[in-house]
């Protein structure tokens, strides 16, 4: 009897350590989905924000002024200027009620020194912040940021030699 109920703690014992490891992998599973959930959710709102900023240039000025005087925290989602927000529109990816990103932008640290002043932009270049705030990925939110560059919306020359891009003469590259 003795050696009976030995064994039966035993397997117990085996048994509880199995479904640990189970639920330590499940865990681990759904973190890596919300994961790669709320990157393609930021990645969503970069895209969106691209045009949006680039048809903007006017704004940037004032919007980098505005953004450093409340910078964006782990817990604190950072303030999406409304001229922006306006511009990308639905910011809703999933269909349930609420915006699912956010989207700022923020200098590139161009002055060269330490002192840098995050509310100028003298070489044409921020960055597009977008971060998924949807409440599916509460626990892993991402954040994704690119360098844009304003040229001035200069035109194509499709028709002069080399063409676009030097893709030749008139090979639609406009």
């Amino acid at each position: 009897m003795l050696v009976t109920m030995i064994i039966i703690a035993a397997l117990l014992a085996g048994g509880a350590v199995l479904v640990s490891l189970q639920l330590a992998s499940n865990r681990s599973t759904d973190l890596t989905r919300s994961g790669m959930s709320a990157l393609y959710c930021a990645e969503a709102g970069l895209s969106a924000a691209r045009p949006a900023v680039a048809q903007n240039y006017a704004q940037w000025k004032a919007t980098l002024a505005t953004a450093i005087s409340s910078p964006p925290t782990a817990t604190d989602p950072p303030t999406e200027p409304a001229w922006l927000y306006t511009a990308i529109g639905n910011h809703d990816l999933d269909g349930i009620t609420g915006d699912d990103f956010v989207v700022y932008i923020k200098d590139n640290g161009d002055d060269g020194t330490a002192a840098d002043d995050p509310t100028t932009d003298k070489d044409l270049q921020i960055f597009i912040v977008a971060r998924c705030i949807s409440a599916r990925t509460s626990d892993t939110q991402k954040e994704v940021s690119e360098l844009v560059l304003y040229n001035g919306a200069a035109p194509c020359m499709g028709d002069q030699i080399g063409g676009e891009d030097g893709n030749g003469n008139k090979n639609d590259g406009c």
